[in-house]
This record gives structure tokens, sequence and C-alpha cells, in this order.
């Protein structure tokens, strides 16, 4: 097939683009800024555009199929010469669904831990030689890529996000995909530029039960109480629902933390935080459902170290922890700081956070993020004013920003690189923890390690 990308250099539709290139497919692209890593990796595989912007010309009839990136606006005069020569454009959610439309689907929701539990399902069936067809939203050890279609295969699992398909696809991706097996992590309002108020949000999770796939099995999280509800008012009778809970657990010294499950056994794992253990209990809720044993879950499970930037060490030794995180929600900023005070008890925490996406640079949203960094010992927020411009969106005061988060005995609110780099600098790299938030990337700073 030729198949053209209208925004290839987005992380999933720069990874759709490898995996459909190293399947024979006959791949074009075009964005008007492509940065790193795509940039990179379209490059390596003769993908990258010669020239960054929009072509219209490029658009015609001897295209099979026009794949079409949020990056891309409506009126994207690629996207308007494809309508006006009457080429069906997709969304990359719709691409992977018809690519596997006879393969048995799984689906990965929820407002957190998506990405991470996909990342664990694809770790254990790796190592139990069972391959998938894949969609995840990070790059994970031991995978080139962050999408595999292969025709042959007879299964597939997608990280089923609920943001929208496409600038001419309203629809949440995770309507597209139809599972016959689906999880759904937990529910808190996020994407407020999108769902203006926190009932919209839900109704899109009501929608996504209606999309399951006739006798479908469906695992979710009890420890939501909005989960839970939502549950209640399931009208899907044909439908398997099976809880799990967060098991108990307990870290240790060494920095691991030791499980226990309701059969009776233990397990030991190097991940941080009580969030990451209700994600496990998700992942080993859905392998077992998919007909894999515990023990042979547990087993593979213990070498799991994560996915790109969830909980990412990025350097320790005896005293000191440095970790990455792609937290940016209020309920996952909070989860990621109490997990990982949790885990170092002993050691003062100091955690950045920056506020990034559209969500947490809204004024009315803000305050939504109340006692979010409350176990951090020293928190500090950094915003980039320059982002609120590019935006659109009116300007911050430090003030207003640091009382959203609520009282705290040491909490700073950074708003330029310079005291950023220095404010890292003196971070102490012995006894202590470091804890990195943000969807961005700090302004493309980096912190030395001794």
């Amino acid at each position: 097939m030729r198949i053209h990308f209208i925004a290839i250099g987005g992380s999933a539709m720069h990874n759709l683009a490898l995996a459909l290139h190293d399947t024979g497919h006959h791949v074009t692209g075009s964005d008007d800024q492509i940065l790193e890593p795509s940039r990179g990796r379209l490059h390596a595989a003769g993908l990258l555009p010669s020239h960054d912007g929009w072509f219209p010309d490029s658009i015609s009839n001897e295209l099979d199929a026009i794949i079409l990136g949020m990056h891309a606006r409506p009126d994207n005069p690629e996207l308007l010469r494809a309508q006006e020569l009457g080429i069906a454009v997709q969304s990359y959610p719709e691409f992977l669904f018809n690519a596997t439309a006879e393969q048995e689907r799984i689906v990965i929701g929820g407002s957190h831990g998506k990405t991470t539990i996909t990342s664990m399902v694809l770790h254990v069936l790796r190592k139990l030689d069972q391959p998938v067809n894949y969609m995840v939203g990070a790059q994970l050890e031991g995978f080139d890529r962050m999408v595999l279609l292969n025709p042959d295969l007879n299964r597939a699992i997608f990280e089923g996000d609920e943001y929208l398909s496409s600038p001419i696809d309203r629809r949440p991706k995770f309507f597209w995909y139809r599972p016959h097996f689906a999880i759904l992590t937990g529910i808190a309002w996020d994407h407020i530029n999108v769902f203006a108020s926190e009932e919209i949000y839900l109704d899109q999770f009501r929608q996504f039960i209606e999309t399951l796939a006739p006798n479908a099995t469906l695992i979710w999280c009890q420890d939501d109480p909005t989960l839970a509800t939502l549950m209640q008012e399931a009208h899907r009778p044909d439908v398997k629902l099976i809880p799990y809970q967060t098991p108990p657990h307990s870290p240790k010294e060494s920095g691991t933390m030791e499980v226990s499950w309701p059969d009776g056994s233990t397990m030991t794992t190097g991940l941080v935080g009580s969030h990451n253990i209700q994600n496990v209990a998700g992942a080993r809720a859905l392998t077992s459902a998919l007909g894999i044993s515990a023990t042979d879950f547990d087993r593979c499970i213990a070498d799991f170290t994560g996915a790109s930037r969830r909980l990412e060490p990025l350097h320790s030794h005896s005293t000191f922890h440095a970790f990455r995180d792609f937290a940016h929600a209020p309920s996952k900023v909070k989860a990621t700081v109490t997990g990982v005070k949790a885990s170092y008890p002993k050691r003062p925490l100091t955690a950045f956070f920056e506020l990034h996406t559209f969500s947490s640079l809204n004024r009315d949203f803000l305050p939504t993020y109340l006692d979010a960094l409350a176990s951090a010992d020293h928190a500090i927020i950094y915003y980039d004013p320059d982002v609120l411009k590019h935006k659109k969106m009116p300007a911050l005061e430090s003030d207003f920003v640091s009382a959203c988060f609520g009282e705290h005995a040491s909490l700073e609110v950074i708003v330029s690189k310079k005291e950023l780099q220095n404010r890292w600098n003196q971070v102490p790299q012995t006894n202590h923890t470091l804890l990195m938030m943000s969807s961005g990337w700090f302004a493309g700073l980096t912190m030395v390690f001794d």
C-alpha cells in the first residue's frame, strides 16, 4: 500500500509509520515540525520529509490511505486537498482497528496507568513467547517500536487513549477498538480543553463500555469509587466484569516492594509506589483472563523495570535515587509523589513538577492540584510563560499557582530556565530522593549527577 501521514512527527504517528514501513508498505509523510526522537528515527528509516511544512501536491489518487494526526489542523492544506479529491482520511486508531479487525483485541484504558499496564502485559507475553500486535505510548526495553502490525498474528493489544482521534474525528481513540478484553484503571478528570466538565469526561468511559465486543471481558479497579459507580450503572449484561484491587504490600530497605497476593503467594518487585503495585494487580488480572497462570505472571514480571518516563530511574547509589515521570494530571502527580516518598520514607524528597499541558496551565483547572505535592519535603513547580503565549492562554501569577497546590512548608514556583537549572544544581545527591514530573522536557535542561 501507498500510505501518507499528515503530521508524521507525533509519537504514535511516527511509530506507526515505521511499523508500516517495516512490513513493506510505501510510506511518506509531512509535518511542520519534527523533534527528537521522532526526527532521528524517521531519518534512519529514510522516512524523514525533505522539508518541514505541508505540501498539497503530495496528495493524489495514487495513495491507498491517508492517516491524519492530531497535530494537524482541520484547515491543513494536505487534508483539504485529500477531501477535494475524495480520498478517505483515517485517524491512526481507525487504521489500527481496520488492520486488526479479524484479530482478538485487548485495550488498556483509564485516566492513569495505561502505558505501564500495557508495557507489563507485553513484557510478560514476550517472555512467554506469545507474540502480539500492539500500540503502546512509550518506548519499551526489548521492543524496537511502539507499534507492531503483523497480519499473521491473531491478537492485538492497544493502549486505549480517551483523547480525540483526529482534528476531524472528535471521538476518543478508544471508541474505535471494540475490544474483546479491556481493563479500566480508574477515572480522574483530564483534558479540560476537550472535556469541559467532569461529567462530560466521565461520559466518555460510559460510552466506551458500550463499544465493547459482544460477550467481552472487562477488568476494572474497585479501588476507584468513580469507576465503581460507573460499573453499577453499566448496561451490558453480556459483558463479564472482573474487579481487582491493590494488594497488601510493604517497601523494603533495599528499595524493593514485597507484594502479598490473595492466594497467599508473595512476589518482590523493584517498582516504586503503591500506584505501581495497583498496576501490577491490574496486569495480573488481565493476563489471567487471557489464560496466563498467576505463577507464570509473577515469574515474568519480576524483572520488569518500567516504561520510558514512567518512574524511570535516572541515577542511583546507596543513599540517592532520581526518577523521571510522565505524571501531569492531579491524580497521577499525587500518586507518584506519595509512592516515591513511601518507598524511601527516611530520606527527604525533592519533587519538581512542570506545568506543561493545556489542563495544567488552565486557571480554572489548577485548583484541582490541591495537595498533589503534599508528600514531598521540597516541592518546586516550574512553568514557562512562553508556553502560555504559544498556547494563547492567559498569563499565570506565581502566587496564584502556589495557592492552588495548598499549604506546604517548602514550595517554590519557578518561571525561568536559569533559575530552574540553579535549583536543580542545589539538590543534594546523598541521603536524598529526587523526582522530576512532566509531560514535557523541562525546557530541554538536563541535570548532571555526581
